[in-house]
């Protein structure tokens, strides 16, 4: 698994364990969220174009909701 932060691993046990929900279009779910923080201008360009990068990656690839 990959190396996450600390509040992704603890909502990872949280939704194997049953303790929170999972959310069944999870893939619309993350390209929505990395749109989001990828158009907030608040954050830093370069978080902005990680967000972007990945959502158009993630998009683009053979994962879907269907």
């Amino acid at each position: 698994m990959y190396n996450y932060s600390e509040p992704t691993k603890k909502l990872i046990n949280q939704i194997g364990s049953g303790d929170a929900a999972y959310v069944p279009k999870a893939i619309t779910c993350a390209l929505k969220t990395l749109d989001r923080i990828a158009a907030n201008e608040e954050l830093p360009k370069s978080v902005r174009e990680e967000a972007a990068y990945a959502a158009a990656n993630l998009e683009l690839s053979d994962y879907n909701d269907d």
